[in-house]
């Protein structure tokens, strides 16, 4: 009874929740962090199917690098490739004044896709203070000031979509990420307010957490992970920045809140779904059907974390111990 009640009220709310898909031809897409990794992957991915690209980023040389290479990819000769070296963490004005040159250049911003972030990882007590404040300015600040540049014209013009590529750390918090995580949690804290203010408007969020990825960022993570966060990724599959990219593109495009990848990433947006917004029937039904047994599946996966860190203590501590007799 519980479960047909359910469906017909989310029947009867149906036209609220379900956008209409972008169309991306001719559509201009902004990325920050897009000289890189995944930014530039959805880039492209935007591009090959006719959009106008903004690229922001710090570093100018890779920036003109990443222009030629998307450029190979042209549908048509009308589409361009806009390259502007900011850092979009550190002064609002600025990106305001750099995405106001880009609108008068490329049209209004269709879509907004932040994806500059960085990551430190370590234990609490290992990580300079500093590097707290850093990542909450580069993966907060550096998403917050680019979409509160955009987010009057798109509820102007009744349309528009913002992205936030957050991560599977900021679904749960890992041992390792104290400094990271809470960032990328605040992405999607962020994301389900904004969504609430502009869906009256045609403006759709989606929040993407993708998994471990084969990016630069990635590689250099890894030197300074402990073995602990090592052992932890290793229990999940490294996927490919062009796959991840394709799927945050397709979300984005239909409007979905939620954009994951694998089965991994399947299970822990069911997970914590919390009252996050929904945008059909189905994935309000998956959530409210699956949420239990995938409980159950989480519980095993935290009590195997728990294991990892327990024995990789007691082997330090049974080391040191070693070192002192002798």
């Amino acid at each position: 009874a519980f479960i047909v009640a359910f469906v017909l009220l989310l029947y009867m709310v149906s036209p609220l929740i379900s956008p209409k898909s972008l169309k991306l031809p001719g559509a201009h897409v902004v990325v920050t962090g897009g000289s890189s990794g995944i930014g530039k992957c959805i880039a492209i991915e935007c591009y090959k199917q006719g959009a106008f690209i903004t690229l922001i980023a710090r570093d100018e040389n890779k920036l003109l690098q990443t222009k030629k290479e998307i450029e190979k990819y042209s549908v048509n000769d009308k589409q361009v490739v806009l390259c502007i070296s900011v850092d979009v963490s550190k002064d609002y004005e600025q990106v305001e004044n750099v995405l106001k040159q880009a609108q008068e250049k490329l049209g209004p911003v269709d879509m907004l896709v932040n994806c500059a972030g960085t990551s430190v990882t370590g234990k609490f007590e290992d990580i300079e203070v500093n590097s707290f404040e850093r990542l909450m300015a580069v993966n907060y600040l550096g998403s917050v000031y680019p979409s509160r540049a955009v987010i009057a014209t798109m509820k102007e013009r009744r349309m528009g979509r913002i992205v936030f590529v957050s991560s599977q750390a900021g679904q749960l918090g890992l041992f390792g990420y104290t400094a990271y995580s809470p960032t990328k949690f605040a992405l999607r804290g962020l994301a389900e307010a904004l969504q609430m203010e502009v869906k009256p408007y045609n403006v759709y969020i989606t929040v993407a957490y993708p998994p471990d990825t084969d990016t630069p960022g990635f590689a250099e993570e890894s030197k300074t992970k402990p073995l602990e966060t090592k052992l932890i990724s290793e229990t999940s599959s490294v996927c490919q920045a062009e796959q991840v990219a394709r799927v945050i593109v397709k979300d984005a495009i239909q409007g979905n809140f939620n954009s994951s990848v694998g089965s991994d990433g399947y299970m822990l947006s069911i997970l914590t779904s919390g009252m996050s917004p929904v945008t059909s029937i189905t994935e309000g039904l998956q959530q409210v059907v699956c949420m239990g047994i995938f409980r159950i599946i989480g519980l095993f996966y935290l009590g195997s974390f728990d294991s990892i860190v327990r024995r990789c203590m007691m082997q330090r501590e049974k080391s040191e111990s070693a070192d002192k007799t002798e």
